[in-house]
């Protein structure tokens, strides 16, 4: 099933999804809009936000609110604009796919050709998996491979070097047997597009997408983006909850397939309408609309279970495509993705059925703003007039209150679970050193006043918790358990299914 769909799945998937005959076609005022998205600002206590709403080839909200730059004095705080510069993280995977698309229609790559293909260079551990991993596999997160976001994140290689790791990662799922999302497979699929065109992936997104739309407030990497004066800096809650600081920029020092695009709201209207005009512009057209409409076929599906289920309580059925996640709302088909950078977060929403769309940009990290604003958004534009609203920002506070009472109740089972008085093997001194992985290569485990243990440019603070065992106590890793097993082989630390072995 998760290879291909068959003709009778697409009819049974497509029914489930029609739109009822007898279905309205709300028309939101821009004030209503406006007064959903300010409600929303306030209630998550957001810096800065920016909202484009297309409707039927027109767009019928363009603004910001608050601001995208913080500072002590008030009244030098910039303002949030149209045309303010936002990261967009892994919204720009639909630029990948769109670009591959493009390249699908001139007849130089296929989705179904093996990225060796186009990519010499990848590999996966798997000796089966290998043989027949597709683009599109890579592209829709069944190859099994999971997220292993340290490949790339603050990673101390290149991105070249990222892709060679994968071949290092043991499958988390059976290839073809299960979503695993996974930023690292997108990069490798950008990077056989990258190949076949002959050019820079960059320069790929520039030709065929970017620069026949008419976007020109479009960035690939960090040094770009700070070019633009109107540039959103990025914001995190503080300690206590109540306010918010300033969160150190995440650095792209170059083009990443998977998440390094910076775009304005204003030229994003005009991607929205690319897609909502079957990859038409103006007269021309400038993807193939059987080939953009592949991006957006199910392929793999997605569990809606823990978080996922909360977070989508009108949703029945979910899927990863190619770049996108489709799924039902109310009846309806959606195609969106989400994205999640230091400081940022960000969410795309087509509603194809509708002919209307619409891109949500926050400059708060972790922040529920756009999952509660884009349900308050798509309600605007798919319930009839005079129907209860639903609060969803009162609603996405639950949530909150939930997790926050899951996560009270496992750091309890943890402390129960814990034998503080047990000893360790050695003295601190004697675990502490340097380890390697041959997937995360040299890592340091530091156990003096400060514990803490460093992987590439992530530093994941620590204390002791038992015997040779340490628990994270903030950042990524917060509360998982680090144990350095001492073995007749030497000292192993264990992490996620990664051995880290002493030098």
């Amino acid at each position: 099933m998760c290879d291909r769909v068959g003709l009778a799945a697409v009819a049974v998937w497509a029914a489930a999804w029609a739109v009822p005959a007898f279905a309205a076609d709300p028309q939101p005022t821009d004030k209503a809009i406006a007064v959903a998205v300010e409600n929303a600002r306030q209630a998550w206590g957001v810096p800065g936000v920016a909202v484009v709403v297309v409707r039927k080839g027109e767009v019928i909200h363009l603004k910001g609110y608050g601001d995208r730059s913080l500072a002590t004095d008030k009244s030098t705080a910039e303002p949030v604009t149209p045309d303010t510069l936002f990261p967009l993280a892994s919204c720009t995977k639909a630029f990948t796919s769109a670009a591959i698309a493009a390249l699908v229609d001139d007849g130089k790559m296929d989705w179904d050709d093996h990225v060796r293909r186009h990519l010499p260079t990848f590999h996966l551990s798997d000796e089966a998996a290998d043989k027949l991993v597709s683009v599109r596999d890579l592209l829709c997160h069944r190859s099994g491979v999971g997220g292993h976001d340290l490949l790339w994140y603050k990673a101390p290689w290149d991105l070249d070097e990222t892709v060679r790791r994968i071949g290092s990662v043991p499958l988390t799922v059976p290839f073809r047997g299960g979503y695993q999302y996974s930023s690292v497979t997108v990069l490798a699929a950008g990077k056989a597009a990258e190949n076949r065109y002959g050019s820079g992936w960059d320069e790929l997104v520039t030709d065929k997408l970017t620069k026949p739309l008419g976007m020109t407030a479009v960035a690939f990497t960090t040094k770009q983006a700070r070019k633009f004066a109107d540039r959103a800096s990025g914001y995190q809650g503080t300690a206590d909850g109540k306010s918010v600081e300033p969160m150190p920029e995440y650095e792209m020092p170059e083009p990443n397939p998977a998440g390094s695009m910076f775009v304005s709201p204003r030229d994003y209207a005009r991607w929205l309408m690319f897609h909502l005009n079957d990859g038409k512009v103006g007269g021309e057209q400038v993807v193939s609309a059987k080939q953009l409409g592949e991006t957006k076929q199910p392929h793999t599906p997605i569990r809606l279970e823990g978080a996922t289920k909360r977070q989508h309580p009108n949703v029945k059925q979910m899927t990863y495509a190619m770049g996108w996640v489709a799924y039902d709302y109310r009846g309806e088909l959606v195609v969106a993705h989400g994205g999640l950078i230091d400081g940022f977060r960000v969410l795309t929403v087509l509603l194809p059925e509708r002919q209307a769309g619409f891109a949500i940009f926050a400059n708060r990290h972790q922040t529920k703003l756009n999952l509660a604003l884009g349900n308050t958004l798509t309600d605007l534009l798919v319930t009839n007039p005079g129907e209860k609203a639903t609060d969803w920002n009162a609603a996405f506070r639950k949530i909150d209150e939930l997790e926050a009472a899951d996560k009270k109740a496992e750091r309890a089972a943890q402390a129960k679970a814990r034998k503080p008085d047990e000893p360790p093997t050695r003295p601190a001194n004697e675990l502490a050193g340097s380890y390697v992985s041959s997937i995360y290569g040299d890592t340091l485990l530091a156990l003096g006043k400060k514990p803490e243990w460093r992987l590439g440019g992530v530093v994941v603070p620590l204390e002791h918790w038992q015997g040779n065992t340490y628990r994270a106590t903030g950042g990524l890793f917060e509360d998982e358990l680090i144990e350095v097993a001492d073995e007749k082989g030497g000292l192993v630390i264990r992490f996620r299914g990664t051995e880290f072995r002493r030098k």
